[in-house]
């Protein structure tokens, strides 16, 4: 569902982390960013919930990227606020060394960032075994598992498609246990077959209790997966809602950007 934090929330003054009665929700209010003097970000409202499948779709440059990087305290907004399951980051900020919502949600690059001189496995276990100290996880076979990984877990990344690159890096981030996770165009260079597992893996994700926000361009999977829709342009979301958004949009910019795809595809 996507909605604005209550006054509340924002009154507790900028740069503070404070704690409101705790919600299970990823949510945030008036997020605006700029980036050498140009508006990335312009008053952006969104909300995930734990079990909910949320998808952003716009155009190229609309600011999809740096939203999820915003999310995520990769990189802090200049103003706005976000909150996780109550606890709330408001800015700007004016102070340093707040504890950051890691692991509990997480991010998945276009780039995937796997080390190369690391096997797949090594890459999935190093994460898990610097926060934890452990070597292995219960939940690393499962994992492997769940995304058939079995027969090339024990390879390097140059010797692997970049499909199972993908995969590697999804359940990186699931060993982890995060409650959230955002993916950047993690399908955008799979063909058919790669994309169609992918997201049914997603699927079967959000029906464990994960949050998922996806940034994708596959209009096709964002009306028969998502729980919600929300389209960013110029750093604005011009329209958000469920699956009617790209079925039947009202805004006209909305309306021209799904014709387009539509008539490319």
């Amino acid at each position: 569902m996507v909605h604005a934090i209550s006054q509340t929330t924002l009154d507790a003054g900028p740069g503070l982390v404070s704690a409101v009665p705790e919600r299970s929700c990823l949510e945030a209010s008036g997020l605006t960013k700029r980036r050498q003097g140009q508006l990335v970000l312009d008053g952006v409202d969104i909300a995930l919930e734990p079990g909910e499948i949320c998808v952003i779709v716009g155009p190229s440059g609309a600011g999809k990227t740096t939203l999820l990087k915003t999310l995520a305290l990769l990189e802090e907004p200049d103003s706005g606020s976000i909150t996780v399951d109550g606890q709330s980051y408001h800015f700007p900020a004016n102070q340093k060394g707040v504890i950051k919502p890691w692991p509990k949600l997480t991010v998945v690059f276009q780039q995937l960032f796997l080390w190369p001189h690391l096997t797949l496995r090594q890459n999935i276990e190093l994460p898990y075994t610097l926060r934890t100290g452990r070597k292995k996880s219960e939940r690393f076979d499962e994992l492997v598992s769940l995304f058939d990984m079995e027969k090339f877990v024990n390879r390097y990344p140059n010797e692997t498609s970049l499909g199972q690159r993908q995969r590697a890096a999804l359940v990186r981030a699931l060993l982890l246990e995060p409650k959230y996770i955002l993916l950047d165009e993690i399908t955008s260079s799979l063909d058919v077959e790669q994309v169609h597992l992918i997201l049914q893996y997603l699927k079967q994700l959000a029906q464990s209790g994960i949050g998922i926000l996806i940034v994708t361009h596959l209009l096709h999977f964002a009306r028969n997966a998502a729980d919600n829709i929300v389209f960013l342009d110029s750093g604005r979301v011009l329209e958000a809602g469920g699956r009617s958004v790209l079925i039947n949009p009202s805004h006209p910019r909305v309306q021209k950007f799904v014709s387009m795809i539509e008539s490319a595809s």
